[in-house]
């Protein structure tokens, strides 16, 4: 059964607290092993932090440049205000890339430290910066002071950076908005995050525009921010201007947003299904109340997808450039992007690298690689570790495992863990775990929460519950909300509630809806309808439909309806090769290997009609083994002309005696030949009760016959 949309797997273990090493023998875990390996500096990378380098140059025709700006890159999702939790302070240094902590670096603070000293503007500006940097406010200030003084602008921007850093923020607003004036794009982006922190959106706007509109990485991306929170469309344009520059954080948001294009999907998340075992009584892919289900574990909103192929791709590439630069979410949305594709490998690589730096959501879908690749063990140590940091869908999937283990306690205790972690799955997979247990109110106070919270499976299977307790009124509104919600089995189970009722059309309608859906149950119902109807045509091609998904049942009436167009084939003409099968009997053959004892006896009788016993005669023993009467029946006949008569009236007294009348006139003359004329008396007078009517008038005559023979 396929739960909110998607296929869905439990699994579990708190045993496996405890990490090991992965098997030398998993061709997965070796990969994953090396990946680690390769990628050890990239996961142990942080994500609160990034420095971005900006240069200029100073008024005095001397270079100066770097400006270093820290931000926050993993504070927000695609839709979230970064721009108000980012620093916004800039330290512009002349220095270029020298560290005060190198012999270099010192020697060209001591010469700075001189000039400075002397007066030199640039030296002075250079010299507050590299102090500034180095968390010297102190000694930093009167340096600063002195060059802004003379005019040099990177000096204005890092004297309001120092202030700030002080909690003075509007006199850093003051030297700032000097700064920006005299060009310095820094100081624009600073400014233009104060103006925003104050809720002043156009001032913002104006001077965070400054800031992009000169190059700055960190402008544009604080105004591609600001506009994506208006939703205005030009957010994609600076968002790229800012990924171009190499801002890791918008070369994420920037994938995320050609994503959500791509699918029309607004949401930021992620995940993917799998299958599990099926504990509850829930109305599962057969769609009948009371089949089993299977347990959800996974939402299916995975940020792959959409029919924009090109922007999808072009999505990839984004998340790949800011995965390589560090990002944890953007190599867990790669991962899903190469996992979708079927490149495993990759996949797991980049799980694993953003669930070493962190991210629970990796983990839990590097669990499900594992697991898919064999190793459930493996598998178990990251959903714990996912679940332990509050992953729903990893304590669902943890859940799961023990539950197929037997481990009801641990599964339900894990399943309220996911309940508390906000994925209403947990409340579902309660329900078909109790209902397992055949603790049925708990099963039914569990689905109601979880139907309650908009879970469309716990619906249906609750609509199922009520339903087998007699509450057919009870069911109908929640088979209606699941049905509603895009339930295929609740469309299904709305058809057999109405055609209980005998209210064919409208059962037809659901029925039609979930055959639209896929649901192969349902498009057998579509097609016998529409047979009943007349409609040969467009029944076959839902007959189709469900033997395709493979219904026994569409199979041998698919093949009913392609037999009625063909002349029936007479035997092979002496010297002429057996015909082929036609595609008749192919569908017969297919419902026949599925266990279809009707669709056996009907290939037998073409394989016989073609010349071949032997085939004829197989399909005739499976038929009559499996408890068919026809089957026994032509069964008895092939042996009777191959000359085995006393086999061929062992299976047709196993016919008489289900109920075939042409047997007990089979079985009447038999005696009859061999002057047992009591025992054909008796077998006569059981052809005349069984019938039909061509076999009980010639019964009753032989009866006569044989009445007129023994009181002679």
């Amino acid at each position: 059964m396929v739960f909110m949309g998607d296929r869905a797997t439990l699994l579990e273990t708190g045993r496996f607290a405890q990490r090991r090493v992965h098997r030398t023998d998993s061709v997965m875990n070796a990969a994953f092993g090396a990946a680690a390996a390769e990628n050890s500096e990239t996961t142990e990378t942080t994500e609160t932090t990034e420095i971005i380098g900006t240069t200029e140059t100073s008024e005095t025709a001397e270079t100066v440049g770097c400006a270093a700006t820290v931000e926050s890159t993993e504070s927000a999702e695609a839709t979230g205000n970064t721009g108000s939790i980012e620093a916004a302070e800039s330290t512009e240094t002349p220095g270029g890339p020298e560290t005060p902590e190198s012999p270099e670096s010192a020697e060209s603070e001591a010469r700075h430290r001189r000039a400075a000293d002397a007066g030199d503007t640039t030296s002075m500006s250079v010299l507050g910066a590299l102090l500034l940097r180095r968390g010297d406010l102190e000694g930093a200030e009167p340096y600063l002071r002195a060059a802004t003084a003379d005019g040099d602008r990177a000096a204005a921007n890092n004297l309001g950076v120092l202030l700030h850093q002080r909690g003075y923020t509007d006199d850093a607003a003051g030297w700032w908005r000097i700064a920006a004036v005299a060009g310095s794009a820094a100081a624009a982006h600073a400014l233009g995050r104060h103006y925003r922190e104050r809720g002043d959106e156009p001032g913002a706007e104006y001077w965070l525009r400054q800031s992009a509109e000169q190059g700055h990485a960190l402008g544009a991306y604080a105004l591609a921010d600001l506009l994506e929170h208006r939703s205005d469309v030009g957010a994609e344009r600076w968002l790229r201007a800012a990924a171009e520059q190499g801002h890791r954080e918008a070369a994420y948001r920037l994938a995320r947003m050609l994503d959500r294009n791509a699918a029309d999907d607004p949401h930021d998340a992620f995940g993917r299904p799998g299958l599990g075992p099926a504990p509850g009584p829930v109305a599962g892919a057969t769609g009948r109340p009371g089949a089993t289900g299977r347990t959800a574990v996974r939402s299916n909103d995975g940020p792959v997808a959409g029919p924009a192929a090109g922007r999808v791709g072009e999505a990839e590439q984004w998340y790949r450039q800011a995965a390589a630069r560090g990002h944890r979410r953007a190599a867990l949305h790669l991962g899903a992007i190469l996992e979708q594709r079927g490149e495993l490998k990759e996949a797991g690589r980049w799980y694993l690298i953003s669930a070493k730096a962190g991210e629970a959501r990796a983990a839990c879908a590097l669990g499900f690689l594992l697991r898919d690749a064999g190793d459930e063990e493996s598998a178990a140590v990251w959903w714990l570790r996912a679940a332990q940091d509050g992953d729903g869908n990893a304590a669902n999937a943890l859940g799961a495992l023990h539950a197929a283990r037997g481990e009801q306690q641990t599964a339900e205790r894990w399943y309220r863990a996911a309940m508390d972690a906000g994925d209403v799955n947990g409340a579902y997979n309660l329900g078909l775990l109790c209902a397992a247990q055949d603790r049925t109110p708990q099963a039914e106070q569990w689905y109601r929460r979880a139907a309650y919270a908009g879970h469309r499976e716990a619906a249906n299977a609750l609509a199922v519950l009520l339903l087998q307790a007699g509450d057919a009124t009870g069911a109908e509104p929640w088979f209606s909300k699941a049905a509603e919600a895009g339930s295929v089995d609740a469309a299904f189970n709305l058809g057999i509630l109405y055609a209980g009722r005998d209210e064919d059309r409208t059962a037809l309608v659901w029925y039609e809806r979930a055959a639209a859906a896929g649901h192969t149950e349902a498009a057998l119902q579509v097609g016998m309808a529409l047979l009943h109807h007349g409609e040969e045509r467009e029944a076959e091609r839902h007959l189709r439909c469900a033997a395709g998904g493979g219904s026994a049942e569409a199979a041998f009436r698919l093949g009913g309806v392609l037999d009625s167009r063909q002349p029936p084939p007479g035997p092979p003409a002496l010297g002429e090769p057996m015909p082929e099968k036609t595609e008749c009997e192919e569908w017969y053959e297919r419902a026949a290997e599925q266990g279809h004892r009707r669709a056996q006896v009907r290939v037998g009788m073409l394989a016989a009609a073609r010349g071949d016993v032997d085939s004829a005669a197989r399909w005739y023993r499976e038929a009559a083994e499996s408890g068919s009467r026809n089957g026994a029946f032509n069964l008895g006949l092939l042996l009777a002309r191959e000359g085995s008569e006393r086999e061929a009236a062992l299976w047709w007294t196993r016919a008489a005696n289900d109920g075939h009348g042409r047997a007990a006139l089979r079985l009447a003359l038999l005696a009859a030949r061999r002057g047992e004329l009591t025992e054909g008396q008796r077998w006569c007078a059981r052809a005349v009760e069984l019938g039909p009517a061509e076999v009980a008038e010639r019964a009753a005559r032989l009866l006569e016959a044989l009445h007129q023979e023994l009181t002679a």
